[in-house]
């Protein structure tokens, strides 16, 4: 037995919410033609909420008010929309085997479905604890984010954790994040990490100090250096303290793992070519087969920013952005130029808010007040001559915006001394002045320029950068 439809969206995560979306506005579909496939029982929805919103202990956000594509400012597509617009929603389905030749894909009841193209939005899933060696992670108290079900235990153990210990494994975002959701519930937290500081993919050591040291006036403890080699729990097999490579025993009612995650590639693993730990796309979001695209966290497409570049980029906007892309490209192929991504990343903690574009390659300017009352720094990287990448905290909107421009522009820079002196004007400055045809699209900006200022609960994504625990890999 089995199904057939012309599209299929395989993946039930942000991608598959905004590929329906841009579907059901261009049209080109007829009813009971296009489905999503997903093994979450519940439809698309916008997964930064479950580091932000849904971790807070009064008022936290629950569907359906976050289903996709609210994190866009737009439309709530519910299971209601989704029967409306003729899009088949099959829930709760696990595909074990895809033949892309055959255009098959086959799931775990032994059902086959068939299509005429198909994307893929698998994403990504976390890496476990288990995959550096380390047995235990099935214990009750010992928590990943990555899905609804991973938010609800985590949920659960923060309730029966008030007062008590929290060890958060991990100084990337999904670190980050969730140390600020178990101190906002009144849980102490001890971070653990190799590197030397915090988001150390990303932030410079003068950046990170910035964020630990706010970190710790709210009582959360830095374990640098070091990692976890096992546990110790008691007779029900609940974690009661986490024992480190150094030595050093840490008491743990509760363990939050966030070491990265690893692209869901492996359904099409020798069907299609790979590249970055993904799926390798053109700028079409088309894959090496024609029938076939890849979009989100599982995608490794061109960056035309970076000379076209192949990169795979784990935040959000890139899911949002490239789903909707793909679509086009699906639909009014002719139409479609090559996608022009401007890498955006951005977070959103206590009173905090930073948004970073680009690329942080190159000699970094810091520019601001880094002292501990200040909430407004930034930085830029230069290579080149030219601004590839720019860094900023406490900004506006129309602040924000400038620095997207200059890096979109790979704005020049002669004197680095003066770009440090004028700081955050040199963006505005520059921001205004007009450019050749052929420069920046300034109508393109990313979908979260207004995110973070605007107070919006689902503020964070919480995979942009992937972590190996104790390892360094370039992801992006």
């Amino acid at each position: 037995m089995g199904r057939a439809f012309v599209y299929v969206v395989l993946g039930g995560g942000v991608a598959a919410g905004y590929a329906a979306l841009e579907f059901a506005r261009r049209g080109g579909y007829s009813r009971g033609e296009l489905c999503i496939i997903s093994e979450e029982a519940v439809a698309p929805y916008e997964r930064p909420a479950l580091s932000k919103g849904y971790l807070l202990p009064e008022g936290p956000s629950r569907l359906p008010k976050f289903h996709t594509c609210v994190g866009a400012n737009d439309e709530l597509l519910t299971t209601k929309w989704y029967k409306e617009q003729g899009i088949e929603l099959v829930l709760g389905t696990r595909v074990i085997s895809a033949d892309v030749r055959r255009k098959t894909l086959l799931t775990a009841t032994g059902e086959t479905i068939s299509y005429k193209t198909l994307i893929i939005a698998t994403g990504a899933r976390a890496l476990k604890l288990e995959e550096f060696g380390i047995n235990g992670s099935d214990a009750a108290n010992i928590c990943y984010l990555r899905n609804l079900e991973d938010a609800d235990k985590l949920v659960n153990a923060m309730n029966s954790c008030s007062g008590g210990n929290a060890v958060v494994i991990g100084g990337g975002y999904i670190g980050m994040e969730c140390a600020a959701a178990l101190v906002t519930n009144k849980i102490k937290v001890t971070m653990v990490f190799p590197e030397k500081h915090c988001m150390g993919r990303l932030f410079t050591e003068k950046i990170a100090e910035y964020y630990e040291n706010y970190y710790t006036s709210k009582g959360v403890t830095f374990t640098k250096g070091t990692v976890l080699t096992s546990f110790e729990k008691d007779s029900t097999g609940k974690v009661t303290s986490v024992i480190l490579k150094d030595g050093n025993h840490l008491p743990a009612d509760m363990v939050v793992v966030g070491i990265g995650i690893r692209a869901n590639t492996s359904l099409f693993e020798g069907q299609l070519l790979m590249e970055k730990g993904g799926v390798k796309v053109n700028g079409q979001m088309q894959t090496s087969d024609s029938s076939v695209y890849a979009v989100g966290d599982v995608a490794a497409f061109p960056i035309k920013l970076f000379d076209s570049d192949i990169r795979r980029l784990e935040h959000v906007d890139s899911a949002r952005r490239t789903a909707r892309h793909a679509v086009a490209a699906i639909l009014e192929p002719s139409k479609t130029r090559d996608v022009d991504y401007l890498p955006f990343f951005y977070s959103r903690v206590f009173t905090l808010s930073w948004q970073f574009y680009g690329d942080n390659v190159g000699e970094v300017v810091h520019y601001g007040d880094f002292t501990s009352s200040s909430t407004r720094f930034g930085a830029y990287w230069v290579g080149r001559g030219q601004i590839t990448g720019a860094f900023l905290e406490g900004g506006s909107r129309e602040e924000y915006e400038a620095l997207s421009v200059i890096v979109r522009r790979k704005t020049k820079v002669s004197d680095l001394s003066e770009l440090e002196k004028q700081g955050l004007a040199f963006a505005i400055q520059e921001s205004k002045k007009d450019v050749p045809d052929g420069g920046v699209t300034l109508g393109e900006k990313p979908t979260f320029v207004w995110y973070a200022t605007a107070g919006v609960v689902v503020a964070v994504s919480i995979s942009a950068f992937g972590y190996w625990y104790g390892r360094k890999r370039r992801r992006w």
